[in-house]
């Protein structure tokens, strides 16, 4: 295995060779590094794209946070080698290495991949290959480092059951501490041995006893004739039946010291998280399911973090997080206070999740001063049955009176989201997104003239596990196109600007959230095929994932076009994200009907949050629970 030092001494004669060194090099502003020999545990963290995407990741950086809190741990950063520099490291013997000492991922006592999404999944295969570590679990001995992934993707792991040791179920802030707790007690003292656990199959064991963790090795899974699963059942006496999901009851203090890219990246912004979890229960969304309950940072708390992260940082953006940051309950005390502090200075402010029904005017006046180019609004559907479906419930007049005053206050861009391919869609409901669209720029025009512009992002619908509309039916490609073909012949306006998502992305998307345990070798083989980088359109290759499903005996169809049946087990069925499949389903048959489910700040409705953490509920009381319920039984 080389050192450090060779493989600084290999990269100083290639990277003049590739595109954006500086993805390469390391040493970046307020990187953390640590002497290698002081500590005794030694963590890679990955997002498995490119560094430009990679480093803004921000669940990255509150893990790289956490563990470099420690006394007696370090945390490192790798990234996917773009493909040239994957050729040269091939060619040229360079392993994967972390920027921080420039030490192979193989050293490692713990890889941590992040997997917000399922096209990083043959990603994650190129860089165990790349980093010379065996690509399946079963694999690995002692002398390896364990392989974690968390992230939302993680809600449905079989897909890459086989190249994942264990993966953590929700939030990671205080199961890290865990994970890294009982590691601890199971590697090698230095010097004794060169393999790095002294039995990995003990330290799995007592990872899977890890409320969150689940390991897949320790679980069982049978299928009808149909090709349905029967059941996953666990092989051990002494591992949990279903893994339920870690939730951090109040959000700790967030990072503010926040890494400074060598290199323009997609985000070179602070982002503040304010509040975590959604009330909204849009149907679609998994996000808004699996983040469940609101928690909420206080306004100073707020405050306080961005003005640390943008003195650490000299970034002159600043996002404020959420899944629907208006519903933020401070949200004009904040903005106020933000426009106090930083008065004066060029800070652009983005809130990246606004809800049409939530945007006020006098919210729109305090951005005044620190906005940014556009303004983001998320519609998903421009009729009122669609809207109802998808349990989205908004009047066009709200969209187009919030729009036009927009435009009235300066923003000359305005982004519509839409989502095609909902349940039950028709063509007169992918035309009305044509039709809304005009109005609103017809309305930018009456107040500011041909400098009105629009930007309608249409993306396609995928039934996510853990939602109510996991039992419905993904578009096919022909479907998709005749939506798509709509749209384009209807919105030919200069200043409407049209984007979507190409049909086969789609699909992927929905083979792989959807999958199995039998997706495992459909992946493998498709790595082997070539495919990498499947969000870019440099590496995607649809027939190479089209043969991998034939090789294997599998069809695209079965995971993608088949509604379930309503007594399905679905693969993800023992991961528990607290909210009840019996609520889900309840959901699910609202929507058939067209029914609304209010905002659950408004009323409860027994999702199974509540009785699922009602511990950390009494240990934590206060405002940042802010389901009505909660505080009250929290009080109680």
């Amino acid at each position: 295995m080389l050192t450090p030092e060779q493989i600084g001494d290999r990269l100083e004669r290639v990277l003049l060779k590739v595109q954006k060194p500086g993805r390469y090099v390391g040493g970046e502003y307020n990187s953390i590094h640590k002497d290698w020999h002081a500590v005794p545990l030694h963590a890679a963290l990955i997002f498995p794209d490119i560094y430009d995407i990679g480093i803004s990741n921000v669940g990255l950086k509150i893990i790289y946070d956490e563990i470099n809190r420690r006394d007696d741990a370090l945390a490192e950063r790798a990234y996917a080698p773009w493909l040239d520099m994957e050729d040269i490291m091939r060619q040229h013997g360079i392993p994967l290495y972390t920027l921080e000492s420039k030490h192979p991922l193989a050293c490692f006592d713990l890889i941590g991949f992040s997997l917000p999404y399922e096209t990083l999944y043959t990603n994650v295969l190129n860089i165990l290959d790349v980093a010379g570590i065996p690509l399946r679990s079963a694999e690995r001995g002692d002398a390896h480092p364990l392989i974690i992934a968390g992230g939302h993707a993680c809600f449905n792991p079989e897909p890459m059951h086989a190249f994942i040791d264990a993966f953590v179920i929700g939030e990671g802030e205080e199961v890290i501490h865990a994970i890294l707790d009982c590691l601890k007690s199971q590697i090698q003292p230095p010097g004794l041995s060169t393999s790095k656990f002294q039995n990995r199959e003990n330290a799995l064991l007592a990872l899977a006893k890890i409320p969150g963790v689940y390991v897949p090795r320790f679980y069982d899974v049978t299928y009808q004739e149909d090709g349905t699963i029967a059941a996953v059942t666990p092989n051990r006496p002494d591992v949990p039946e279903t893994v339920i999901k870690r939730m951090v009851a109040k959000l700790p203090p967030a990072p503010t010291n926040f890494i400074v890219p060598n290199i323009e990246t997609v985000h070179n912004r602070v982002t503040v998280e304010v509040m975590r979890g959604c009330t909204r229960g849009c149907r679609f969304c998994q996000a808004g399911m699996i983040t469940r309950p609101v928690r909420e940072r206080s306004v100073e708390e707020v405050l306080q973090a961005a003005e640390q992260a943008v003195r650490s940082t000299g970034f002159e953006e600043l996002a404020l997080q959420s899944l629907s940051s208006s519903d933020y309950s401070g949200i004009m005390e904040l903005v106020e206070g933000i426009s106090q502090r930083f008065k004066g200075r060029k800070l652009s402010i983005s809130l990246p999740s606004l809800r049409i029904d939530t945007v006020s005017i006098a919210l729109m006046e305090k951005l005044k001063q620190h906005r940014s180019a556009g303004f983001t609004l998320a519609p998903e559907a421009a009729t009122e049955r669609m809207r109802r479906i998808i349990n989205k419930p908004l009047a066009d007049e709200d969209l187009i009176h919030v729009t036009r005053e927009i435009y009235a206050r300066g923003w000359t861009n305005i982004k519509l989201y839409f989502m095609i391919g909902h349940p039950s869609e028709t063509l007169e409901d992918v035309r009305a997104i044509a039709s809304l669209c005009k109005r609103v720029i017809a309305e930018g025009r009456k107040v500011i003239g041909w400098k009105a512009k629009l930007h309608a992002g249409v993306s396609t619908f995928v039934p996510k596990p853990h939602t109510p509309f996991q039992w419905v039916a993904c578009d096919t490609v022909e479907q998709i196109e005749a939506k798509q073909r709509l749209l384009q012949n209807e919105l030919r306006d200069k200043n409407i600007k049209l984007s979507w998502t190409p049909p086969e992305d789609t699909l992927l998307e929905a083979l792989l959230t959807r999958g199995d345990r039998r997706l495992s070798e459909v992946i493998f083989t498709a790595w082997q095929n070539g495919t990498k980088f499947d969000a870019w359109d440099e590496g995607f290759r649809w027939q190479a994932w089209l043969e991998a499903l034939a090789q294997n005996g599998l069809e695209l169809a079965f995971y993608t076009h088949r509604p379930r049946r309503l007594d399905e087990v679905f693969p993800w069925d023992h991961i528990s994200d607290a909210v009840r499949k019996k609520y889900l389903f309840e959901d699910f048959r609202r929507s058939l009907e067209g029914e609304i489910r209010m905002d659950c700040r408004q009323q409860c409705y027994a999702c199974g949050i509540l009785p699922t953490f009602a511990a950390a509920r009494r240990a934590n009381p206060g405002d940042y629970w802010k389901c009505p319920e909660v505080k009250s039984q929290a009080k109680g």
